[in-house]
Parts: structure tokens; sequence; C-alpha cells
């Protein structure tokens, strides 16, 4: 199917777009699109386990606030910019050079669904574990992952039904508030998050405040709207409800089943393993998510429930019932580790796959040789 997106973010529209005009012409032609997409992928998540290194458990900014070097504040500013110009020329050039494919779009795609948490996840660091004082905690950040990848679920939910992905603003005002959030503890410290900034709120607090604004009144209505519009309109992709409905079914299991596991743990491991449970949340999701993107595109239908679904029904049942006692941590970072390598596999077989069928290389612009 022919990609299609609508943007109609003014801070897209007028402001970035004008400046991805500019930065594309510098790219070499010979230079495949993917490159684009992957190297901004690489540098995201450089910068994550750089700032993992430092803060493995979230408590960096509260407790010890020299902790992270000013630096890797400033660093991530740059990483999270120059991110945000791949991901945002990758197409752009991609139509320069004449190779837009779907194994571009999926590959872009793809990787953002992963990107999306580890943004987040990044800058969990800059606000710190909740310690008594200041710094949010570790539930709040799970919700907040979990708002986050709601919204990017539902974009592609959409699209599923319409044939059409309206980008959503919430994407281009998160990039330059993450930016923006970066330079300014880069230059000030992290004291400017625990210090109150109206009426006794924090500026974690509003940013908390603004992000479910933005989800629930703009982003989620919009959706809705758009599916609206498109039944008035009949040109939904699917007729019946119920295929509608069905890529919901494995995202929204998914998270009932990590939910029942952070609320029932025994050992509280959430609070436990913050870093890997929440990675854990963000890489399952992005495997869930991709299957709909690849359905979306090749308009065949998801399976009902995701295979991943199985063997964390298994794990939670295990962890809830105390079936693992003290054994919890190590079993959620066994499962942690099955997740990703899975989700890695997934992926390249994914693109070598499509890659073979359109004749084309991942990474490069020559066109393959006919066997």
């Amino acid at each position: 199917s022919q990609y299609s997106a609508v943007d109609t973010n003014p801070l897209s529209v007028y402001i970035m777009q004008p400046i991805w005009n500019k930065i594309i012409k510098i790219v070499p032609l010979w230079i495949a699109p993917n490159l684009l997409t992957f190297s901004g992928f690489v540098l995201i998540l450089f910068n994550y386990f750089l700032i993992s290194f430092y803060d493995w458990d979230y408590t960096a900014s509260g407790t010890s606030p020299g902790l992270v070097p000013n630096w890797v504040w400033l660093f991530s500013a740059f990483s999270t910019f120059c991110a945000y110009a791949l991901d945002s020329i990758d197409g752009k050039h991609a139509r320069r050079t004449q190779s837009s494919t779907p194994l571009g779009e999926l590959f872009d795609h793809g990787l953002d669904s992963w990107a999306t948490s580890i943004f987040v996840l990044s800058f969990f660091s800059v606000c710190s574990r909740d310690n008594g004082k200041t710094g949010v905690s570790v539930y709040t950040m799970y919700i907040y992952l979990s708002i986050v990848l709601f919204n990017f679920m539902c974009s592609h939910w959409e699209k599923y039904n319409t044939g059409v992905l309206f980008l959503p603003w919430g994407y281009d005002i998160s990039q330059v508030v993450l930016i923006a959030a970066y330079l300014l503890t880069g230059t000030v410290g992290v004291e400017v998050w625990q210090k109150p900034l109206l009426f006794g709120y924090y500026i974690t607090d509003v940013l908390v405040i603004l992000l479910i604004g933005f989800s629930l009144f703009l982003s989620f209505p919009q959706t809705l709207y758009n599916i609206h519009r498109a039944h008035l309109k009949k040109t939904l992709k699917n007729d019946s409800l119920y295929e509608g409905l069905l890529p919901l079914v494995s995202p929204l299991l998914l998270f009932v089943l990590l939910t029942v596991w952070v609320v029932l743990s025994p050992s509280n491991i959430l609070a436990k393993q913050p870093r890997l449970f929440l990675w854990m949340v963000g890489v399952a999701f992005s495997n869930v998510i991709c299957k709909v993107i690849i359905c979306q595109m090749s308009s065949t239908r998801p399976e009902l429930f995701h295979w991943f679904l199985f063997p964390l029904a298994l794990v939670v049942y295990a962890a809830v019932s105390g079936l693992l006692g003290c054994m919890e941590e190590a079993v959620l970072g066994a499962f942690t580790a099955l997740v990703t390598a899975a989700h890695v596999h997934y992926g390249v077989c994914v693109g070598r796959q499509l890659s073979e069928h359109l004749n084309i290389y991942i990474f490069s612009l020559k066109k393959r040789v006919q066997e």
C-alpha cells in the first residue's frame, strides 16, 4: 500500500520542516535512507546506556546531584536533537533519492516504536526517583511510560483503520521539550528539577500533567475523530467493529499483565529493578506494535494473542503467586534478556526477508544482482 502521512502540527510545519529542508541538502545522495534512520536509533541507544552507567537505579539526580556529569546531559541534548533530525529527514531523503520502499517505512516506524520508550526511560534520570522530598515514584514512571506508548499505539491503530498516518502533535512537542530539558539540566544542574516552580508544583509535575492532558484530551479524541470521519466517508479499511478493534487486544492484554505484576509483586519488583522492568515493558510493547504495523502495511489480520503474552502470563503468575520467591529479580532479568533477544532477532529476520523480496539492500542504494 502507498504510504501516506498527514502532519498538521504548527510547530512541525512552520518551524521544524524548514530546518529539516536545509539539513537534508548536506546529506550525500549515495547514503541510504535506512542508514539515517538506524544512526539516529543507535545514538538514542548509546545515550541511554551512557546515562544508565551513571544512574542505574534512577536515584542519582535526587540523592547525589553531581553524580551524572553535566557533559552527559549536554550529550543527551545533542544526541536527542540528532536522532530527531535523522528521523525527520529519512523520508525526505528517500524521496530525494527515489528509494522509498515498504522496508524503509517499516524500518522507520519499527525503530520509532522502540525508541519511544528509550526516550522516556532516559528522561527519568533527570527527574530521579522519589526520595521523600523530590522526584517521581517508580509507579508514576510506569504510568507515564504506558501513556506515551498508548499514544504511539493509537496513531498506528488509526492507520490500520484509515490507511493514513496522522502524525501525533505530541511527537514534535515532546522532542523539543526533551532537548530543552537536557540543555537546562546540563547548564544549570539537576537541582533545577528539585525546586518548586509554581504554587508548590515541580517542573516534573507540570510535565506529567501536560502529558496526560495531551493524551486524553488531544491525541486520543483526535484518533477517534479521524476514524469516525473515515467511517462517514466510507473509507475505513475494516468493515466490522471486531476487525477494527483486533489490533488493540494484544497491547491491552500486555498492559494488564504487566500492571498485575507491578501491583501484586511480593518483592515489589518495580521498586527493586525499575530500569530492567521498564526496559522490558518498552521492548515487549515495541514487538507487539511492530506486528500491527506489518499487518497494517500488508493489509493482513493481526493475530488475536501475541506470543509474548503466553510466557509473560506464566512469569507473572509464578511471581505473583509467590512461586518464584527470592528468584523474582533473576527471573525478570532472564525474561528481559529473552524478550530483547527475540525482538532483535525478529527485526533482523523481517529486514532480511523484505530486502530479499524487494530486491534491495537495507543499508545501501546499490541494487541487488538477480540470482
